[in-house]
């Protein structure tokens, strides 16, 4: 599977759909047991080339269906040839490694079924009112400063705030920052959104009143408050995704817990961890 997403892939794949070949017609009534092509008397059925197709990433999925249909088939294939060439003569390794693809995909599939079977239009509602029903609303700052990058220029630039110099003309001729030619306008941002000292200097304001000097890793700020308004309280739609994900999440874990809780599970005590290095071990 890893191949097919990767450079044999994209060279069979690629063939396909640049040459145009059709896909053979089928007669209908086909199973996913109809065959499709052999190789050395071994089938490839419809079956695999579907199941493969529903694994290819997306770039795949948009090509026409008879190059799909023909690069698949074409990839299998050449990856059955390939495999027959061994003549069956597989290293302790490549059976190891046979036997845990094959967990992990069982494994996965446990784990996809418990995942989209949390996702619900209920469940959504239900993670929802728990999460912002009773949520109180924060409140949104809308502050503008002057971004300098010494203490005393930030107290000079205060001083002449106070005797009624223009703030947004003193950011402009003063700051370091983008918002200079806005007049040191930040817009709206909550709580979280600026840097410790800087929001702890914010909420101290009433909308009007200018801060004394504040120092942050960016250098000193003045900070003018010109007004606040509650945070607005998302809506479902919002975040939904962020929803689903954490129920995806908490089904996950309490389906792994579930299983393995049951299980009969006994680990043996004493294996030198530094074993888990040496390769000569299924190298046979």
């Amino acid at each position: 599977m890893r191949k097919l997403a990767g450079f044999g892939a994209a060279l069979v794949l690629g063939t396909a759909l640049a040459t145009g070949t059709v896909a053979p017609a089928l007669a209908e009534g086909e199973t996913a047991d109809t065959v499709v092509a052999t190789v050395n008397g071994t089938n490839i059925t419809l079956g695999q080339v579907i199941a493969l197709g529903q694994r290819l990433p997306q770039q795949y999925q948009n090509m026409p269906d008879d190059a799909l249909f023909n690069g698949i088939v074409d990839q299998l294939v050449q990856q059955t040839a390939l495999a027959q060439s061994l003549n069956g003569k597989l290293t302790k390794a490549d059976e190891i490694n046979l036997e845990n693809n094959r967990t992990g995909y069982l494994a996965g599939n446990v784990i996809q079924a418990a995942a989209a079977a949390a996702v619900t239009d209920e469940a959504l509602q239900k993670a929802y009112d728990a999460k912002y029903a009773s949520v109180t609303p924060g409140t949104e700052y809308h502050a503008a400063h002057i971004l300098v990058a010494d203490e005393a220029k930030a107290k000079d630039l205060k001083a002449q705030i106070d005797g009624g110099a223009d703030f947004a003309e003193l950011a402009k001729a003063n700051s370091s920052d983008g918002s200079a030619a806005n007049g040191g306008d930040l817009g709206w941002f909550g709580v979280g959104m600026m840097v410790k000292p800087f929001e702890d200097a914010v909420v101290k304001l009433q909308p009007g009143q200018v801060s004394d000097p504040v120092q942050t890793q960016f250098g000193w700020h003045i900070i003018k408050l010109d007004e606040t308004r509650p945070a607005p309280v998302p809506t479902l739609d919002e975040v939904k995704a962020e929803l689903a994900n954490e129920l995806q999440t908490q089904a996950v874990e309490a389906k792994v817990k579930e299983i393995t809780d049951a299980a009969k599970i006994e680990k043996v005590q004493g294996i030198d961890p530094k074993l888990l290095r040496d390769q000569n071990l299924i190298a046979n």
